[in-house]
């Protein structure tokens, strides 16, 4: 674990020396809340509730799918990446101390959102859901943990950032997080469950309101749990070989 704490500071270091990279994380679900989300649903409790509980995850989307896709493909492109897989200590304390570091920044991307909704809006939640709201963002912070790393190891930098933008805006909407949970066009609905935004946000929601999750949304929330995973292990697995061969 102390190694792990070394790895997660010398990343957090790394972030802060760039402090627009917090910054972007927690910009589109901030500006969000401001446009959408204060204008039309700020006065009604419930719409406000859930509507913050999908801002949240939106941050969660988005402080992990370009953490971790873009950030793990620079460092690829480091010669200090390929020096400390040569240590002792194995792949084990970088791979904690990056998870510690993203889910810091995490946490830190959704104050904004959480900001806005308790000074601008009338979304309320009692100290019990606040805190299962707090373990909530940990628990749907892995599919897109994974999601990042994914496409961290498997692609250059380069493509890293393109494919990383390609697919977090089609994720976010086609999950229903831009509308609320009975509002979303005809198609988003059929197409929803089938995504892990889907069940990242109604995690969310049954932490702070009284939503009940679809068997369905959770179901395959598991199944992209255990495919991102089998990817993203297979692209590190890759990348080492090819750093080694």
């Amino acid at each position: 674990m102390p190694l792990a704490l070394i790895h997660a500071r010398y990343q957090l270091l790394e972030i802060i020396r760039i402090p627009v990279a917090i910054f972007g994380s927690a910009f589109f679900p901030a500006a969000a809340m401001l446009f959408f989300v204060v204008p039309f649903a700020g006065d009604d409790a419930e719409g406000a509730t859930y509507a913050t509980a999908a801002m949240v995850t939106f941050a969660v989307m988005s402080a992990n799918i370009f953490q971790y896709g873009i950030g793990v493909a620079e460092d690829r492109d480091q010669p200090w990446n390929p020096y400390t897989r040569t240590l002792p200590a194995g792949p084990g304390p970088r791979f904690a101390g990056r998870i510690l570091a993203g889910l810091t920044i995490t946490y830190l991307s959704m104050l904004p959102v959480v900001v806005i909704a308790a000074v601008a809006t009338a979304a309320r939640v009692t100290p019990v859901q606040f805190l299962l709201g707090a373990v909530g963002v940990a628990v749907i912070s892995v599919p897109f943990t994974l999601l990042g790393l994914a496409i961290g190891y498997s692609l250059p930098s380069k493509a890293a950032i393109v494919v990383a933008q390609l697919i977090f805006f089609p994720l976010a909407f086609g999950g229903g997080l831009l509308s609320g949970p009975e509002d979303a066009p005809g198609f988003v609905q059929a197409i929803a469950p089938y995504l892990p935004t889907r069940g990242a946000v109604e995690l969310m929601w049954a932490a702070v309101t009284d939503w009940r999750p679809s068997t369905l949304s959770m179901a395959m929330l598991g199944v992209w749990i255990v495919l991102l995973a089998a990817v993203a292990a297979w692209a590190y697995r890759r990348d080492e070989g090819r750093r080694f061969s």
